[in-house]
């Protein structure tokens, strides 16, 4: 007898394991965690976030950066977006390449770009960076691939 694969069991295939971080408001002139990867490296499949509450219309030069758990330096994840004024669902998410901007989008909608491979990720934390303080609420989500036994990503 065979079983056909149903609902979250193709994304788990495809993707990975999901993690989801509640909505939140940004940093404030700063940068927040995410989420924290830890017990061993991951592979990164897919990072996104939702506009839930209208981003203050104001500059706010925004990135996603990675900070390791060893004494390595924060490394951009992005480039910097304005995110000014950006409208209840706008999506966020990154190409891979951290000299590309962050990529912007209304409701899914191109020109919103994902991940083209996996990014490998050691144990440390996911973070937004915002260069302003701007009133807004973000939605994460995320998929991974553990490569090592024991690896894991928790929203932070």
């Amino acid at each position: 007898m065979s079983t056909l694969i149903q609902g979250d069991q193709l994304r788990a295939l495809l993707c990975g394991i999901k993690v989801s971080r509640a909505t939140a408001a940004l940093p404030q002139t700063a940068a927040g965690a995410l989420f924290t990867v830890t017990g061993g490296r991951i592979l990164l499949t897919s990072l996104f976030g939702e506009v839930t509450t209208v981003i203050q219309t104001q500059a706010d030069n925004t990135k996603l950066t990675f900070d390791p758990t060893d004494a390595g330096a924060t490394q951009d994840l992005s480039a910097v977006l304005d995110i000014t004024a950006d409208a209840v669902g706008t999506v966020y998410s990154i190409t891979g390449t951290p000299g590309t901007a962050l990529q912007d989008a209304l409701n899914f909608a191109p020109p919103n770009k994902t991940l083209a491979q996996p990014l490998m990720l050691k144990p440390g934390s996911i973070l937004l960076d915002c260069a302003a303080s701007n009133t807004g609420s973000v939605k994460w989500d995320l998929t991974y691939i553990p490569l090592d036994a024991g690896a894991s990503v928790a929203a932070a």
